[in-house]
């Protein structure tokens, strides 16, 4: 019976944890500043994300990650000079949970203005969460647009 139940816990244990390794943390973001946009491709598609516009002319890329019940996390990536912005738009309150616990080691500054988190981390940059109720309305889930700007120092590899 020991064995049984120890065997039930681990493989809880490991499908919780490898169903979340699709999603987007403090050091994926990192990345992902750090790097080209051909680079992003390949590293968001190892993940499990699927490219749906892909615009070289104003170096512009969107990605999907579509989910079970319903649930999506998009991530919109956008080169700007030598910087690359990210704006993940998501209904995944893992993923929410996830930018937040990832970066909470690393804050130098957070607050809310206007009903939008503020978080200055190091190393990284500014980021922003704006939460909005669902269309249709549900109580049980929340519209996540999560925005990173990075900071004057980090540009991207060409």
């Amino acid at each position: 019976m020991k064995h049984l139940f120890l065997a039930l816990i681990f493989i809880i244990f490991t499908t919780a944890c490898f169903g979340q390794k699709n999603l987007v943390s403090y050091d994926d973001i990192k990345y992902l500043l750090h790097i080209n946009l051909t680079k992003a491709d390949t590293f968001l598609m190892a993940k499990g994300y699927y490219v749906v516009k892909k615009d070289n002319n104003n170096r512009n890329r969107k990605y999907t990650l579509p989910m079970q019940g319903g649930k999506y996390n998009n991530i919109n990536l956008r080169l700007d000079g030598k910087k690359i912005f990210i704006e993940i738009e998501t209904n995944e309150i893992n993923q929410y949970n996830i930018i937040r616990e990832s970066v909470s080691q690393y804050l130098v500054k957070d607050g809310v203005v206007a009903d939008i988190q503020t978080y200055a981390v190091k190393d990284l940059g500014n980021i922003y969460i704006e939460i909005n109720d669902t269309v249709p309305y549900n109580p049980l889930t929340k519209d996540y647009n999560i925005h990173v700007v990075p900071d004057k120092g980090i540009t991207a590899d060409y």
